[in-house]
């Protein structure tokens, strides 16, 4: 647990995962006291011992097993209510639910000042943490403070504020804080940070507690009554006990010929349960439980990376060539199980000695869900599933790859929308139409620099998950590819291959059709350059075409044209780099700029559909 815990933020996973393991180990650090039931030892867990002077009432899980001692004649009646009333509450729930409880007729004594405080079941405590015991201490915890007032328990203040003094009449709610003990015998007046360490050292002294560090997570129980799981390996004699079953009978397979029907099946199928004593060879019995499913997915993907080896579970050097995992795709609803398991194998099987690394994987992410068009979930009996078949008969299933990918980032969940995919449907056809007749030759520098940024931003994002960002800049970087009259064979190239993770079939026609004999899927991904010399190229840019448009307003002018306003459209790679404050200083006119894609600009010609790399749309007033 302990390393489970320390490692954990070395990990590239979620920041959520981690919390949640972190809190499904729950490491604290406290004091155990002692208090004394019908002269047992209760040790109860604290991490606030400066406030035991306050202590008024107990509570026990209604699944510790001292109950029937514990319930008077008296208060059987009302327990049993409370019981039954929680018996279809599982203890995960029970943490959910309004805090309530039932008196016991039972007393504890506190340690520290031999007080006897009522023994409550409450449906807020778990039972594996600590004792089963916890000490309520309404004055100042919440949750004591509304159960006490809920069943008229006492209220006892041992901590003031430094600001000011509690009392029964201002205490509203539960001072939670920090301050200086009152009511606490020897130790009035010690700030609660002292107090902490010196009731702790007297606990300690007397016999009466010590510090401790309690963990919520437990041992793993593997065992289950199902017939689906892997069998456990022990056969039970009646003389020898507890059995291994030998390695030379190794793997245990579950019989196939079974009777379904209540309870575990393999309790009743004699022929695969009655073996002999492996050790002393008289009739005993298999073990009829088999393994959690989570002990085998654990470590699967060790096997994975030797999947025929007869003699071991897998080779130390595939192992270790292969793992750990780069990226591994799994839904955040594994955290606190499958992800937490997977973990203590891996450290579990580096003792033993059988690999090199500490965690299953570098890097974890979660992936979202496809909903239903209206955001249903998809189900058989809503009749709403979207079948990959159906659409990759209508569309192509390049098509809702494509579609799928521009939706949204894919860890967020998503809706199905069968409009949105005739989109992406005719965007795949442009860049079909437009290989089959594409031109090779020299294009623009600004297309040069304008495809570099792009293999810069498309690579990073599919590195980083953001597919809908690479989806963006994809069609953003053809738009300007198809503007050119020419372009070079790196380029087209370059762009087929980052469109490739997304259209995988359509581009490896594409491919082809350029006269490339290997796969695109093999050949090597684009570079980028450094991107510091396009700061230069931008600032040429600015001043070549403010020069150009001044020409063009010379000679408009010239011809009696009156300008007062001047209205430039960008192609919205340049709009980011144009200096603009640089063209009304330049130009002299009221100048107004936008990105072509502005949805806001006023463009009453249309002439935002003529801007060129290099060569803004205008329209002058």
């Amino acid at each position: 647990a302990d390393e489970l815990l320390d490692k954990i933020d070395d990990l590239d996973w979620p920041q959520t995962t981690k919390q949640m393991q972190k809190h499904w180990i729950g490491k604290s650090y406290g004091t155990e006291i002692d208090f004394s039931v019908d002269g047992e030892t209760w040790p109860v867990f604290t991490t606030r011992p400066d406030t035991v002077y306050g202590v008024t009432f107990a509570v026990i899980s209604p699944h510790n097993r001292h109950i029937n001692s514990l319930v008077t004649e008296s208060q059987k009646g009302e327990v049993k209510e409370f019981l039954k009333k929680l018996k279809s509450v599982s203890e995960k729930d029970m943490v959910e639910l309004e805090k309530e409880g039932a008196f016991t007729g039972s007393y504890a004594i506190n340690p520290v000042n031999g007080e006897n405080v009522p023994i409550y079941i409450g449906n807020f405590v778990v039972d594996n943490y600590g004792s089963g015991m916890v000490m309520g201490v309404p004055a100042h915890d919440k949750r004591d403070f509304y159960f006490a007032k809920k069943y008229g328990i006492k209220i006892k203040i041992v901590i003031n504020p430094v600001e000011f003094e509690l009392t029964q009449k201002n205490l509203t709610e539960p001072y939670v804080g920090e301050g200086t003990l009152v009511n606490s015998g020897k130790f009035n007046e010690l700030s609660t940070e002292k107090a902490r360490e010196a009731i702790t050292d007297y606990l300690k002294e007397n016999g009466l507690g010590k510090k401790s560090v309690q963990f919520r997570l437990k041992d793993w129980g593997i065992s289950r009554q199902r017939y689906w799981g892997t069998p456990i390996p022990i056969i039970h004699c009646g003389k020898c006990g507890a059995v291994a079953v030998p390695e030379k009978d190794l793997p245990v397979k579950l019989p196939k010929e079974v009777k379904f029907g209540e309870g575990n099946p393999l309790l009743i199928n004699e022929i695969w349960g009655n073996v002999k004593c492996p050790k002393c060879g008289i009739p005993a019995k298999r073990e009829t439980d088999t393994m959690d499913t989570f002990v085998n997915s654990s470590w699967y993907f060790l096997r994975y990376c030797d999947p025929k080896n007869k003699k071991k579970i897998f080779d130390g050097k595939k192992a270790a060539y292969w793992c750990p995992v780069d990226v591994y795709i799994g839904g955040a609803e594994h955290a606190c199980m499958h992800l937490i398991y997977s973990r203590f194998y891996i450290k579990f099987l580096r003792d033993l000695g059988l690999i090199n690394f500490d965690e299953p994987a570098k890097r974890l992410f979660h992936q979202g869900m496809l909903h239903a068009e209206g955001g249903e979930r998809m189900s058989k009996s809503k009749n709403n599933v979207v079948l990959p078949e159906s659409v990759s008969n209508i569309y192509g299933i390049d098509t809702a790859r494509f579609f799928l990918s521009s939706l949204a980032s894919p860890d967020k969940d998503i809706d199905w929308d069968e409009k949105g995919i005739e989109g992406s449907l005719r965007f795949i056809k442009k860049i079909y139409n437009y290989f089959l007749d594409s031109k090779v030759g020299v294009n623009s520098k600004e297309l040069d620099i304008r495809f570099n940024e792009s293999v810069k931003k498309i690579s990073e994002n599919i590195e980083g998950f953001g597919y809908r960002k690479a989806t963006i800049e994809i069609r953003e970087i053809f738009d300007l590819i198809s503007k050119e009259k020419k372009v070079k064979k790196k380029i087209l190239e370059g762009f087929l291959k980052l469109f490739s993770p997304f259209c995988p079939h359509i581009t490896e026609e594409l491919w082809e059709k350029m006269g490339n004999k290997k796969l695109i899927s093999t050949s090597k991904w684009p570079g980028f350059e450094d991107l510091g010399t396009g700061k230069k190229f931008y600032e040429d840019v600015n001043d070549k075409v403010i020069k150009n448009i001044s020409e063009i307003i010379n000679k408009l002018e010239g011809k009696g044209k009156k300008i007062s306003k001047a209205y430039f459209y960008f192609l919205p790679f340049e709009f980011e780099k144009i200096d603009k404050s640089k063209f009304k200083k330049e130009l002299g006119k009221e100048i107004f700029i936008y990105s072509v894609k502005d949805p806001k600009k006023y463009d009453p010609e249309g002439r935002s559909k003529k801007a060129r790399p290099g060569m803004p749309g205008m329209w002058f007033e």
